[in-house]
């Protein structure tokens, strides 16, 4: 009787890598007014804000990003006097040395407009950071697919929501042009459309953070509907910088998107296991009821006939003939010396 264990050569197995991608889409309306802020959750700390899907107090509400701002301790904006000027430093700091690392004097490095560190270029000194939950960037932002659609000032939206003159923000081009030296892995240069030259910002793949520079807003900073918070649309971005929380910061930025989208990316690994049936392997089943009374089955009485058996499972063993897994095929797969079957098994992980 054929044998019931057949073991893998080398050429049975094989390993693959997949990229798949999703498209998130997250429009301004979650973000400035869809659940009137019940989905907006704030912290006593008041150093970020998190943004939900739905209502942060239901249990299908899902993380969607946390939004917050700060500047270099070197910024023309930094001051003791100024609103939670220590916090809007650790903010920065925070954010630099985890994405662009220390330099030689094992000071932490200022962001770098287009990247290039040590060429000493000009620093974004104060910025707004949107950090993106795992959830949403998978194992990371797809390159090139990240685009971020903002209204450049308050004063393009009135009380209303009727919102003119927006700008496109994206990593154009990064799909074969993109930075590797952070510690936090690749990143891409962001510009405000796919033709200018003059970088804005900063977004990390695999860690899934945009680091956009303040000064990419321009005049009243906040949401003209409202009167207490966010700050008054009267406030500049400077203005709002040194004296409006981190709180109402973000509250302003959210104002001012109109919808974030990028690719996520997810690394699916695989081994793929081709389970060979020669012509002599598989003809006889160990299931009792192949059998009666000494007579298989499945010959229909037929001495002459070869004999046959129907594969309906693949069970793959360690060395200690432990079963790991099994693969249960669609329909039986008649087995017989006449023929030869190949099953391919995939593990995905």
């Amino acid at each position: 009787m054929a044998n019931t264990f057949k073991t893998f050569l080398n050429s049975d197995i094989a390993n693959t890598r997949t990229l798949l991608h999703e498209a998130i889409p997250i429009t301004g309306t979650i973000l400035s007014g869809t659940y009137t802020d019940e989905n907006i959750k704030t912290f006593s700390h008041g150093m970020f804000e998190a943004i939900y899907d739905y209502p942060y107090l239901s249990s299908s509400a899902n993380h969607i990003f946390d939004v917050t701002a700060g500047y270099s301790a070197k910024s023309t904006l930094s001051g003791s006097d100024h609103e939670q000027n220590a916090k809007k430093i650790n903010i920065y700091n925070q954010h630099a040395q985890v994405l662009y690392g220390y330099d030689v004097t094992g000071s932490i490095q200022e962001f770098d407009k287009d990247g290039d560190i040590n060429a000493g270029g000009t620093k974004m000194r104060e910025c707004y950071f949107i950090n993106f939950s795992r959830l949403l960037t998978k194992d990371e932002i797809k390159k090139d697919s990240f685009r971020f659609t903002a209204y450049l000032t308050s004063s393009n939206v009135t009380a209303s929501h009727n919102r003119t003159s927006k700008w496109s923000i994206g990593d154009y081009g990064a799909a074969t042009e993109y930075k590797v030296n952070s510690p936090a892995g690749e990143y891409g240069l962001l510009y405000t459309s796919s033709t200018s030259n003059v970088t804005i910002g900063h977004v990390y793949y695999q860690a899934g953070i945009a680091v956009i520079t303040a000064s990419v807003f321009s005049g009243a900073f906040g949401d003209p509907s409202r009167t207490t918070n966010p700050p008054n649309s009267a406030l500049t971005v400077n203005n709002a910088l040194t004296g409006a929380t981190i709180t109402n910061i973000a509250n302003g930025i959210r104002f001012l998107v109109d919808d974030i989208d990028f690719n996520n990316t997810t690394e699916l690994n695989s081994t793929i296991y081709f389970c060979r049936a020669n012509t002599q392997d598989y003809n006889y089943s160990a299931n009792p009821t192949y059998l009666t009374a000494s007579k298989i089955r499945v010959k229909n009485d037929n001495p002459k006939a070869e004999p046959q058996s129907y594969i309906t499972t693949i069970g793959l063993y360690s060395a200690d003939n432990e079963l790991l897994a099994t693969a249960k095929l669609s329909e039986p797969l008649k087995k017989s010396p006449s023929n030869e079957i190949t099953l391919r098994v995939r593990l995905d992980y």
